[in-house]
């Protein structure tokens, strides 16, 4: 152990706090990305007075690591208080003047603290990280001003982190707005050709159909859309042999993911359109997986997880392969936009188009590639579809800019938990 390093032990303490009179009501449970999250468990039934309670600054971890993806699930509470299950061990920093409670949670941040967890776990059937474990976890502990500058600096990337986080959000809410403006409320700008050929040129940018632009009923949709418009099937949309699906479990393998080289693409790229990657192959495995290699203007859509989500391969993004959970649709330039493509999968009515329900319950699959195929899609004449594409690259381009920082604050990030590490805090 390095002369700066020590164990946590005797900086913490198991804290058992029954939620006996029933007085808290927050339900929460803690995910592998290190952050208290709404508890998806049945408690129909269950005595809530047995929960334990979790109180501000106070840390609640599982200890079981087997089935966590190689990661534990540990957080540190930023309410006043919530409960959480039995299963979960609960405890505090003893004195908030020798170590901090943000301080010790960037050291639980670390991909390393992981590994070590992974390592230390024991068990026949399930692994644990047990408490004795987790006493003997130890950490550079340096002066508390100084515990307080790294957590400063580590919470400005983080701040940054979620205010591009809320932008992104506003752009894509933006661009959905305006898709549906467009493609379900139909009340677009009229173009200066429709209104000369209705004889009224001062409707020019008005409103579509609030404004009386004439609606043809079309059988396939089973409702009226704009004259001139026309339907096609996602079938007729993509490229030839434009419809992947990841490869079979037994073609990627875990053995086959290395530290360099090839990356892979996973379901949290399509849920949360970064590409911060994990997991890379050999250039000579992604040669045998070349038919899964994503291309510039692919589609690729979640199919596991959180379902349907959607991202679009841009130009300047690393060429990879995707894993098992992932679909590419690779649309026909030459037919449609690809941002135009996208902005419809990501709507609400191609997202029900991709999603199916099982057996008429609340739980939902990704539909089958015969269904996803015959989906129905609407768009503008020419002109019209030209407009949209443009307006949408626009959203397309900022959201791509922020993703771009994004990338780059948190390769910083994790710089800064590596630095927590070294002499150089001393």
């Amino acid at each position: 152990m390095r002369s700066n390093y020590k164990k946590i032990g005797p900086y913490i303490r198991e804290v058992v706090e029954k939620n006996s009179d029933l007085a808290v009501k927050l339900l929460l449970g803690v995910s592998v990305s290190k952050e208290f999250i709404p508890s998806i468990a049945n408690i129909i039934g269950t005595d809530m007075s047995t929960y334990k309670i979790v109180r501000k600054n106070q840390f609640a971890y599982g200890p079981v690591t087997s089935r966590n993806s190689d990661k534990v699930s540990i957080a540190m509470l930023n309410v006043d208080e919530c409960i959480v299950s039995t299963s979960y061990t609960v405890f505090e920093i003893i004195d908030h003047d020798t170590l901090l409670p943000e301080y010790l949670m960037m050291w639980f941040r670390r991909p390393e603290f992981d590994r070590y967890a992974r390592f230390k776990s024991h068990g026949s059937v399930r692994e644990l990280f047990d408490w004795e474990e987790m006493c003997d976890v130890e950490l550079p502990m340096p002066s508390i001003e100084k515990q307080r500058e790294i957590v400063k600096e580590y919470h400005t990337i983080v701040d940054r982190m979620k205010l591009n986080e809320r932008l992104n959000q506003k752009l894509e809410e933006t661009a959905q707005t305006i898709y549906k403006q467009w493609f379900v409320d139909f009340e677009f700008p009229i173009s200066a050709e429709y209104a000369a050929t209705i004889g009224k040129p001062e409707f020019e940018g008005q409103p579509y159909k609030s404004s009386g632009g004439e609606m043809v009923f079309n059988d396939v949709l089973k409702q009226e859309i704009p004259i001139k418009w026309e339907i096609a099937y996602i079938k007729d949309l993509l490229e030839k042999k434009g419809y992947i699906r990841g490869p079979f479990g037994s073609a990627l393998l875990k053995e086959d993911m290395i530290g360099s080289g090839v990356p892979v693409y996973e379901q949290q790229h399509a849920i949360e359109d970064h590409r911060r990657f994990r997991y890379f192959v050999s250039p000579q495995k992604a040669k045998t997986l070349s038919r899964f290699s994503v291309k510039p203007n692919d589609s690729v859509i979640s199919c596991s997880g959180t379902l349907a989500q959607v991202t679009l391969i841009r130009e300047s993004d690393p060429i990879g392969i995707i894993n098992q959970a992932l679909l590419i649709l690779r649309p026909n330039k030459d037919v449609i936009s690809p941002k135009l493509f996208a902005a419809f999968l990501r709507s609400p009515r191609g997202y029900h188009a991709l999603v199916t329900s099982a057996g008429g319950s609340a739980q939902v699959n990704m539909a089958k590639r015969e269904i996803i195929e015959e989906i129905a899609f609407v768009f503008p004449e020419p002109k019209a579809r030209l407009q949209i594409s443009n307006i949408l690259s626009v959203f397309e381009k900022s959201i791509y800019e922020i993703n771009t920082e994004m990338n780059s604050l948190n390769n910083l990030k994790f710089v800064l938990l590596a630095r927590i590490a070294t002499e150089s805090w001393q």
